[in-house]
């Protein structure tokens, strides 16, 4: 439908609300699913939204109220248009229409659900699109609002989508603000809100003051709870990003800690929700200080193994899961995994038996070495790979897992990966020269295979497996071929230096690397200061 005959109608003084209802009615239906605007329109789209926020102010039914909000939603996906939104009254007219004007505890009774999901649809796409209605979200205190809103979530009960979306709501509000995300937490006491309505969607029951029952035979999550669970799962992300220093806040944490457990546990209505579901628990527990992760594997309920303590490893099962499902998708490494791995280094770095537990699964005793680590369909293969992706961020998240599974001695990473791949890491932390890294672990000793023992002295350093014997290519020339030779390879490197297209690099006796002049002068300095000695 032409924006001049729409605009007709809105603008004209006289159009009744039944005429203003049906010609929006069919600009929506022709524009649903339109997300790119025409920008010489753009004017008209702005004028549109200012004639909108003057009717919605207006005292007219609830199905014409309805009809401007949904149109209002589709012109807010363009961020250049919400000037006429985006102002005081604007943003108080929404937050009206959404029933979020209240005060204290209390807001607005719920009477008409379709007109509160448009209003709050509307805040949703004008605040994403707009720092001047961030800020203004600020001004009129609709965090309150929505926290009110949220405390009938459990008491009286709100319809699905009125939820969904107040939470939604609530997630961009503590995602784009950081003084709202600090009052969320402190004044309006948010995550205890959170975790109540956490408890309410999941039926959580404690048996425990950290341990919730989990049934791995009860119905899949609804799509509608798993839904409304992901808001609040990303909204106490934000909230959980700095510290908790407190008594009440170790509390709140370890609370979470247990309920992300029961997350873990539980399945959805189909795999891609699950994996969805679980990926927003492990995002929230990679905010969580490693002191309170204990959680979760301590859950007596429903015993443990023996060997690692008398601890539940089911749910560091599911993460390893997980972290194989993500590596097998083979894209997206950087956001799919390094939350995953960061949860997982740090669990294994703090808590000996989740560690010892991990790389009984990942890095099982050696025994067959006739292939390179990174060959093979093992995690412990595919974790290799992924210790020379193109992605700095992934390379180096999974060869510090695998570094810290080895207890950070450079002899145990070399022995599962071969030096080629670690090289990058221990660069990285100076140990080129081998040694340990800053951690503190327990003294037990790895013990080797007899089939690794018995093949230990021809693996190849480099390559970390068993090579096929080669024929030696110089083994037929003369002294002074070989002499040649060598010249010939030391001048191609001399000029390939001198042109800067390489730079020949040595490593220093502290075991990072620096110019090759640079490390020999280092070795001459010292060797002259110990002769002198």
């Amino acid at each position: 439908m032409d924006l001049n005959i729409v605009l007709s109608k809105v603008e004209s003084r006289i159009s009744n609300e039944e005429e203003i209802e049906s010609v929006l009615r069919e600009y929506n239906r022709e524009n649903s699913q339109t997300f790119n605007f025409d920008p010489k329109e753009e004017e008209k789209r702005k004028k549109l939204c200012e004639e909108l926020i003057r009717i919605l102010g207006k005292d007219v039914q609830a199905s014409c109220q309805t009809m401007c909000l949904e149109t209002l939603r589709i012109l807010s996906r363009d961020k250049k248009v919400l000037g006429p939104v985006a102002t005081k009254q604007g943003m108080l007219v929404l937050a009206q229409l959404a029933a979020l004007q209240g005060t204290g505890e209390s807001v607005p009774e719920i009477l008409e659900v379709g007109l509160v999901v448009e209003a709050l649809k509307c805040l949703c796409n004008v605040i994403f699109n707009s720092v001047a209605a961030q800020q203004l979200s600020a001004e009129i205190n609709l965090a309150s609002g929505l926290c009110a809103r949220l405390r009938m979530y459990t008491g009286q009960g709100l319809s699905h989508e009125v939820a969904l979306f107040s939470l939604r709501l609530l997630f961009l509000l503590s995602a784009l603000l950081t003084d709202v995300r600090s009052c969320l937490r402190q004044e309006l006491k948010a995550v205890d809100l959170l975790i109540e309505i956490l408890e309410h969607i999941l039926s959580i029951k404690w048996v425990g003051k950290y341990e919730v029952a989990t049934d791995l035979e009860a119905p899949p999550l609804p799509l509608e709870d798993n839904e409304r669970a992901m808001e609040a799962l990303k909204t106490l992300f934000n909230l959980t990003l700095s510290d908790f220093n407190d008594e009440d806040g170790a509390h709140q944490l370890r609370l979470i800690t247990a309920i992300m457990r029961h997350v873990l546990m539980i399945k959805t209505q189909t795999e891609d929700k699950t994996e969805e579901l679980h990926s927003h628990a492990i995002n929230l527990l990679s905010n969580i200080p490693v002191l309170f992760l204990d959680v979760m594997i301590s859950v007596q309920s429903q015993g443990g193994i023996e060997e690692y303590s008398g601890k539940n490893m089911d749910v560091i099962q599911v993460l390893l899961d997980f972290m194989v499902k993500r590596i097998d998708k083979g894209s997206n490494f950087k956001e799919g995994l390094t939350p995953v791995f960061s949860l997982m280094t740090e669990s294994s770095r703090h808590h000996r038996d989740i560690r010892k537990y991990i790389k009984a699964q990942v890095l099982p005793p050696l025994k067959d070495v006739k292939n390179r680590p990174e060959v093979g369909t093992t995690i412990r293969n595919k974790l290799v790979r992924l210790m020379t992706h193109v992605d700095t961020g992934v390379k180096q998240s999974a060869a510090e897992f695998l570094f810290v599974l080895c207890k950070e001695s450079v002899d145990n990473l070399l022995k599962y990966t071969g030096y080629g791949n670690a090289a990058g890491l221990l660069a990285a932390r100076g140990l080129l020269a081998g040694g340990r890294g800053g951690g503190q672990y327990s003294e037990d000793e790895d013990s080797d295979t007899e089939e690794y023992k018995s093949v230990k002295p021809f693996i190849n350093p480099i390559t970390g497996h068993v090579e096929e014997p080669m024929p030696n290519p110089i083994e037929e020339m003369t002294e002074e071929q070989k002499e040649y030779e060598a010249l010939k390879l030391v001048n191609m490197f001399d000029q390939l230096s001198r042109q800067q297209i390489i730079q020949p690099m040595g490593v220093k006796q502290d075991g990072t690397i620096a110019p090759l002049a640079e490390a020999i002068s280092q070795c001459n300095m010292e060797s002259c200061s110990s002769d002198s000695d």
